[in-house]
């Protein structure tokens, strides 16, 4: 198993997953495919599914979880919170989570009858102890910062009190903070790294590092007649084009992918199988990550001049087959965060200006930019370098895997590189990778990469997290927004809605899970491949 855990790389995952593809869309519809058999969910089967990486560990307390961790782990380990279709977070493992007036205090209260598959009983002082974890892992501890205490009220219900207030305090509940093991699990984190142990609807049963992990039914799931599935094996194919011809092959029933190819090709065999693409708020934006703590990248003229020489049109149409739109923000324009207008457009005469003032000064204008090795990211990144040498630019690239990439990005050991990120479902989410108090200097673990450090920026961030008025925290979103566009700690691109899952025809229910409440779950998530819960997949067996 690959193991890369630095200190504060929380969520790197759901919040922060390198552009390991420079895909291109098809159109047609986020999902599609044959519709489910009409008998309805049917008991039974074994499903194959193909991941493109393997986790890095199980625990959610020590290890960092990257999209295929989640794909693998939630199968077995369960948050206190989910996330509804409609974006909203809803109770999971938690009965209800509470505010007080001010939102700086809240009351978790446990569901009662969950038991994990060690026979221990779920209650208030383990979901504690959990929390308490979560504050005090090296891993975690960033974002938990406003949070004083854990106090357990009763046997069911634990109290969270912040140090300031914090509306959106439960989406981050949904995720890998949230995420409960057993006492056994916290006290052996090396064994629950390795055989994770939860109350989720499936049960570890064999891991094989960088080949497969296999986990079988619970029988004693708490959501009644649930789930479906026997039996899955989560196999580790790398390659893209493996993962898809053993796809074709019948060798596994579903994979995820962002390969027009694949697009393409599945996406015509609508009786044969189904494409399932994320959207909304759960979709990551593309972009170029620069350090504006080194030269020549700490000139803001420097990274407005590569905003003016990135033809973003160009790139969607090259790279994307026109289908995406082009990105000015962490947010889309569907988004009801969103505020138009202020990034620098395309406009080479205005970049060579600038390159031209710097250069005046301080001399040509060079920095290395790094990329993960896939052919797909390269070219996108080839594309950009010859877009900024039009403008006067001079860029090299280096070519690094996806784990010194990040280390590279946390802690400061980079220029400029490609990456994906916000998909948040709220915007507080983005918090610790904007905010100036996550900005730390060069050498040190930052959670804010770029190492911006704007008081406005920063004052705005922290109103849209105090806040419960919705139209008070859209002016600070609108805020976050003109400040980004201004100082261009990011050149974004585009809305990358294109990752996907594929599944054969005999696999049902992708993104059509229900929560506890009854409500509809978020359908997939992450990028730039999206995962999805699988309690309630099936199969068939035509």
């Amino acid at each position: 198993m690959k193991r890369w855990r630095t200190p504060a790389t929380l969520l790197l995952a759901t919040a922060v997953l390198l552009a390991c593809s420079g895909q291109r869309p098809v159109a047609g519809p986020p999902g599609g495919g044959p519709s489910a058999a009409s008998s309805g969910p049917a008991q039974g089967g074994r499903l194959v599914y193909g991941l493109s990486a393997d986790a890095n560990g199980f625990n959610p307390v020590t290890d960092q979880f990257a999209a295929q961790s989640y794909s693998m782990v939630t199968t077995i380990i369960e948050p206190l919170v989910a996330v509804a279709a409609d974006g909203s977070w809803k109770p999971y493992l938690a009965e209800s989570v509470t505010p007080n007036d001010k939102y700086d205090e809240w009351t978790i209260k446990v569901r009662s009858g969950i038991a994990f598959t060690d026979g221990i009983r779920l209650t208030g002082d383990i979901v504690k102890a959990n929390l308490e974890a979560q504050k005090a892992s090296p891993l975690t501890a960033a974002v938990f910062v406003p949070i004083k205490s854990f106090e357990l009220a009763d046997p069911m219900t634990v109290k969270v009190k912040l140090s300031q207030p914090w509306v959106a305090f439960p989406y981050y509940l949904a995720a890998q903070n949230g995420m409960i093991v057993p006492p056994a699990s916290l006290a052996d984190p090396r064994t629950a790294s390795l055989k994770p142990v939860g109350t989720g609807p499936f049960i570890f049963k064999e891991y094989v590092p960088d080949n497969r992990m296999v986990v079988v039914k619970n029988p004693h799931y708490w959501r009644n007649g649930l789930p479906y599935l026997d039996e899955i094996e989560f196999r580790i194919l790398p390659d893209s084009q493996t993962r898809a011809q053993t796809l074709e092959a019948g060798g596994i029933d579903a994979i995820g992918t962002s390969r027009d190819e694949d697009l393409t090709k599945f996406g015509a065999m609508k009786d044969a199988y189904s494409v399932h693409r994320a959207e909304g708020m759960a979709v990551a934006e593309y972009f170029f990550l620069l350090n504006t703590a080194v030269a020549p990248l700490d000139d803001v003229r420097v990274r407005r001049a590569l905003a003016h020489a990135t033809d973003r049109r160009t790139v969607i149409s090259t790279l994307r087959g026109g289908l995406t739109e082009p990105a000015d923000g962490p947010w889309s324009k569907d988004s009801p965060w969103y505020a138009a207008g202020g990034y620098p457009d395309y406009d080479l005469a205005k970049a060579t200006a600038l390159v031209k003032e710097v250069e005046a000064e301080k001399g040509p204008i060079r920095f290395e930019l790094i990329s993960t090795p896939d052919p797909n990211t390269m070219q996108g990144v080839e594309l950009a370098q010859d877009m900024w040498r039009k403008a006067g630019i001079e860029v090299s690239i280096k070519q690094a895997d996806q784990a010194d990439l990040i280390n590279r990005a946390i802690t400061g050991g980079f220029q400029a590189t490609v990456w994906t990120q916000f998909s948040a479902q709220d915007p507080d989410g983005e918090y610790i990778w904007m905010h100036q108090g996550y900005a730390k200097p060069v050498g040190s673990i930052s959670l804010n990469m770029t190492r911006l450090k704007d008081d406005r920026l920063s004052k705005a961030l922290d109103v849209g997290r105090i806040s419960p008025d919705e139209a008070t925290r859209k002016q600070a979103y609108a805020t976050v927004q003109e400040r980004l566009r201004e100082l261009v700690p990011y050149v974004f691109v585009d809305h990358l809605n294109t990752g996907a899952i594929i599944a054969r025809s005999r696999v049902q229910g992708i993104g059509e899970h229900t929560l506890p409440d009854g409500e509809k779950g978020l359908p997939l998530t992450g990028s730039p491949i999206p995962y999805h819960p699988f309690t309630q997949i099936w199969v068939t067996q035509r």
